[in-house]
């Protein structure tokens, strides 16, 4: 079985510039595979971050600069408009790894998945923290190369290439990974 794993597309993120110009492409992309993905009969899981203004949720980073991101019930934790984000489950994180003290592995497991396929934002960052902590249990990953994006385009060549390399890990464009959903 394969999940779609959509990470961190939430207002927020789109606050960035860089980002907000890829913004409509990425929702598109990330649309495509969700319909693809729910009329193959696979899981699709919507990833989003959100923290707590108390300071109990918080990373180093924001700690450190005593400024907190992504508060839960903001506008900013919102998914950005268009996404198709309706009937599908959701998981709350705090940390980059969609693992980092969730249930994502529970609900892999009861799912029966041996393969996510990730999309969203940002690729050098939540996605490629994710991506290794599913390659330390054992799921293989692929990256949707048409649905996600990053801010900082250096560092996203440089993570996806150790991350294809060393952990054998897939990019794939959205025609490629609907091809293959038939099979998976």
């Amino acid at each position: 079985m394969i999940a779609l794993l959509v990470i961190d597309m939430q207002n927020a993120y789109f606050e960035d510039p860089v980002l907000d110009a890829s913004r409509e492409k990425v929702v598109e992309e990330c649309n495509e595979l969700i319909a693809g993905f729910r009329s193959a009969g696979h899981k699709v899981l919507l990833v989003r971050t959100e923290h707590e203004r108390d300071k109990s949720t918080w990373t180093l980073n924001m700690l450190d600069d005593d400024q907190g991101f992504i508060f839960r019930g903001s506008k900013q934790a919102d998914f950005v408009p268009g996404l198709q984000a309706d009937g599908h489950p959701q998981l709350v994180k705090t940390r980059d790894s969609a693992f980092v003290d969730t249930d994502l592995l529970a609900r892999l497991r009861n799912w029966g998945v041996e393969r996510v396929v990730l999309a969203g934002v940002s690729s050098h960052n939540c996605l490629a923290q994710t991506a290794a902590d599913a390659f330390a249990r054992n799921i293989r990953v692929t990256y949707a190369r048409d649905a996600m994006a990053s801010e900082d385009k250096e560092a996203e060549a440089d993570m996806l290439r150790i991350l294809t390399d060393e952990y054998r890990q897939d990019e794939l464009s959205n025609q490629e990974i609907l091809a293959s959903l038939a099979g998976g």
